[in-house]
């Protein structure tokens, strides 16, 4: 006996699952963790050229504050997307299913049932890839903006090593946090 067999779950269903599961692919992965490298780091010039931070002095700080908000920032993107992905096909199921059905109604020799898995395919293909597209460039939009506001504004007294850890750790902090709620 298979493994499928003891679970009860065909592969079709198992793909199905997978779909919606939790769980990024490894190219997503990377893309969450490239996007989110890149942001983290765009602070460190703000903070370079207008809080005048000394580099060389703050390699430490910028190098852990970094690194946490990368990990921090992937999270949030992946949390945003699982929340998104179901949203948008639901809000696609539509186009993508006449748009298919008029490529496929020339296929005679196609069953109902592959159409409909491939219809199920696509619609699951165009919903990850929009998800994954927004949640990168809310979260972006997001983190940069608090970091703006706090940065400058909130903590524009305080000692300007300290507000560069305290206004990007906090503020990918919230951005995973925020990102494990209901939208």
């Amino acid at each position: 006996m298979s493994k499928n067999q003891n679970k009860g779950f065909t592969k079709e269903e198992e793909l199905l699952l997978q779909d919606f599961s939790r769980n990024v692919s490894t190219k997503s992965s990377a893309l969450f963790y490239g996007n989110a490298l890149i942001v983290s780091t765009i602070p460190i010039w703000l903070f370079w050229r207008i809080h005048m931070i000394d580099i060389s002095s703050s390699v430490v700080p910028f190098a852990v504050v970094t690194a946490l908000s990368t990990y921090l920032l992937a999270i949030a993107y992946r949390n945003t997307k699982f929340t998104l992905k179901h949203k948008i096909a639901v809000k696609r199921e539509e186009a993508v299913t006449r748009e298919l059905g008029k490529k496929l109604a020339e296929d005679k020799k196609m069953s109902k049932k592959e159409k409909d898995e491939r219809i199920l395919w696509k619609k699951n293909e165009v919903a990850d890839f929009e998800a994954t597209t927004f949640s990168i460039f809310y979260n972006n939009a997001l983190f940069l903006t608090i970091v703006i506001v706090v940065s400058f504004y909130v903590l524009r007294s305080i000692t300007p090593t300290i507000n560069y850890i305290v206004s990007i750790g906090s503020t990918a902090g919230l951005l995973a946090l925020w990102s494990t709620g209901k939208h």
